[in-house]
Order: structure tokens, then C-alpha cells, then sequence
């Protein structure tokens, strides 16, 4: 359902493009892990792989579990709350655990949250998380990286910002992109796990960024 949502949600309010490597394969089984920079990045990213032939699982903050409608849309389809503090913070990565082994793709945001800036502008992503590298070593999974870009041309910085991007989106309808990366194995020590995600991470945004012409991707 969130799949097909997306792709109504998303032409409404943005021109999504999408590209991948050479190489690049959405195999059964694999955690994809994307860059996170505004609200209204998972959808782009549902919708795009959505393009590719993938549903995948989704890693999200517990909290929209207690959405009306949307609460008991997420727990029907299977995806993963992220508890971020408590006895329940482990809870997330049994959960992708098992996706994975059921043969899910299991999506990801490192980050584990968004940037604090007011701005429009893209840049690289954050520090990634630990989430991801035990995800990855404790189920062999295959890491593959995704990079998005304008996301936050739609929505972005204080809530008064936000709600006023989301309702002129649908007349001025930004570009958009996502690009896919081939897929990796994590191997080192956790830090040295994390740190070869968040680069082959940045690397996918990097190239999602320079084809809508962000500074920060060409300069870099």
C-alpha cells in the first residue's frame, strides 16, 4: 500500500527521475540504506524503487505506528518500528532480521534522523548510526546504497516552512532524483562497516545531486 500510495503522492509534487549503476541488482534479501533529509524523502524513495520492481520493508520511527489508519497500515504490511531509546531499541533489528530472512528487502535510514537545517540546499549525508553495520553482520545481508536529492525543495526547515512547501509542491513540482547504487558486503570491524556504508551512501547522493545541479555535489 505505501508503495502504490507513493506513486500517487509523488507526481503531485515533485518530478522524480531515477537511475542506477551498472551492476546494480534489487536481490531478495539485501538492506537498502538511503540518506534521509526531509519528510517527504521516504515516499520519493518508496516510489522510486516502487519504479525498480521493489516493496521493501520499511525501518521507521515507532512513533507513525500510532497514526490513525496509517499506525495499523504499517503493522498489516510488515514493517519495522525504531524504538530509539529503551528496553525496546533492540526490537528494530530482530524485526529487519527477520524480513531479511524471509527474503524482504529491508530499507534503512543510518542517520537515524534529519538534518538540523532551515535551508533548501543538499548536502552530503551525516554520521551513519551503529544500526546498520550490526544489521549487516549479524545477517550477511548484501548492503545496497541509495542516494536521494530535492526532497527538500518540497518540504524542509521549521514546521511553518514545512506545511508551506507541501501545499505549493503541487505547483511548483520540484525535481527529483534516486539513484541506486550496486550492491557491497560490509567487512571490517563495526566502525570500519559503518563508515564503507556511509560511503558508498554519500557516493549514490553524490550522484543523485549533481544531476539536479546542487552545488554541494559538483563542488565536492
Amino acid at each position: 500500500m505505501l508503495s502504490r500510495l507513493a506513486d500517487v503522492l509523488v507526481p503531485t509534487v515533485g518530478r522524480l527521475t531515477v537511475t542506477t549503476d551498472a551492476g546494480a541488482e534489487l536481490a531478495p534479501g539485501s538492506i537498502l540504506a538511503a540518506n534521509h533529509t526531509s519528510l517527504a524523502d521516504p515516499a520519493i524513495v518508496l516510489a522510486a524503487l516502487h519504479r525498480l520492481g521493489a516493496r521493501p520493508v520499511v525501518m521507521a520511527a515507532a512513533g507513525l505506528w500510532r497514526v490513525p489508519i496509517l499506525g495499523r497500515a504499517l503493522a498489516h504490511e510488515g514493517h519495522v518500528p525504531v524504538h530509539r531509546r529503551g528496553r525496546r531499541a533492540a526490537d528494530a533489528l530482530d524485526g529487519a532480521a527477520e524480513a531479511l530472512q524471509r527474503g524482504h528487502l529491508v530499507l534503512i535510514y543510518a542517520e537515524g534522523g534529519l538534518p538540523h537545517r532551515t535551508d533548501v540546499a543538499e548536502s552530503a549525508p551525516g554520521n551513519f548510526r551503529s544500526g546498520l553495520s550490526r544489521l549487516a553482520h549479524r545477517t550477511g545481508a548484501p548492503i545496497i546504497p541509495v542516494g536521494q536529492a530535492g526532497a527538500r525543495r518540497i518540504t524542509s526547515g521549521s514546521v511553518t516552512k514545512q506545511i508551506a512547501g507541501l501545499f505549493t509542491a503541487p505547483l511548483r513540482r520540484p525535481e527529483v532524483h534516486v539513484h541506486v547504487g550496486r550492491p557491497l558486503e560490509l567487512t571490517g570491524d563495526g566502525p570500519a562497516r559503518t563508515v564503507r556504508a556511509r560511503t558508498a551512501v554519500t557516493t549514490a547522493w553524490r550522484t543523485a545531486a549533481a544531476r539536479l545541479g546542487e552545488p554541494a555535489a559538483l563542488a565536492a
